[in-house]
């Protein structure tokens, strides 16, 4: 059965945005979907969401999908650097390797994330697709990240108009690239 994991970032929770749609109409077409709560939300750390984000995955195989929202994708990435095991595939949306960032408790939080290596080669290796969505006008995820997960991961790039970081603040409830994205790393034909 195909497993899909729902990562949500910084701040986040498994109820906002669109994390909840999403999972609807994933187990609609026969995913068994998992939203977890990741540690301390407001101050995420590296070394406690991979651990977190392990623990909940299990065994990863081919039948896993991982969907990860901002500070999620560099989870999810450090989470596929950890393992020598490919998975069926990954959903970048608003995934980031440098930031926006306009406070300086935003920028201390932040840091580690931006700084600490990843292993992009092995995370290009343990996904068997990857797609990563990105909005025009995202005020924390500049475009150049764009080039980064095109030259760095191999990702098929969507970039979308006006939808903001597609967070909660952004009123992102319903993204359908999000569903097409994950329908296409899995090789699964829309309803």
């Amino acid at each position: 059965m195909k497993r899909a994991i729902i990562v949500h970032g910084w701040d986040g929770f498994p109820e906002e945005c669109w994390f909840p749609w999403l999972k609807r109409e994933l187990e609609s077409r026969g995913f068994a979907v998992t939203v977890p709560q990741m540690p301390d939300a407001a101050h995420p750390h590296i070394e406690t969401w991979v651990p977190a984000l392990a623990d909940v995955v299990g065994t990863p195989d081919e039948e896993l999908y991982l969907i990860g929202h901002s500070m999620g994708v560099q989870t999810i990435m450090r989470y596929l650097a950890s393992i020598d095991v490919t998975i069926g595939g990954f959903v970048a949306v608003a995934g980031f390797f440098s930031l926006i960032l306009d406070e300086t408790e935003d920028e201390s939080v932040a840091q580690p994330w931006l700084t600490t290596q990843i292993a992009t080669e092995k995370v290009k290796a343990n996904a068997r697709a990857i797609s990563a969505i990105f909005s025009d006008d995202d005020r924390f995820v500049p475009l150049e990240n764009i080039d980064f997960f095109k030259s760095k991961l191999g990702a098929d790039v969507v970039l979308l108009h006006g939808r903001g970081h597609m967070g909660g603040s952004d009123d992102a409830t319903v993204v359908p690239q999000i569903l097409e994205a994950v329908l296409g790393v899995a090789d699964m034909p829309e309803k």
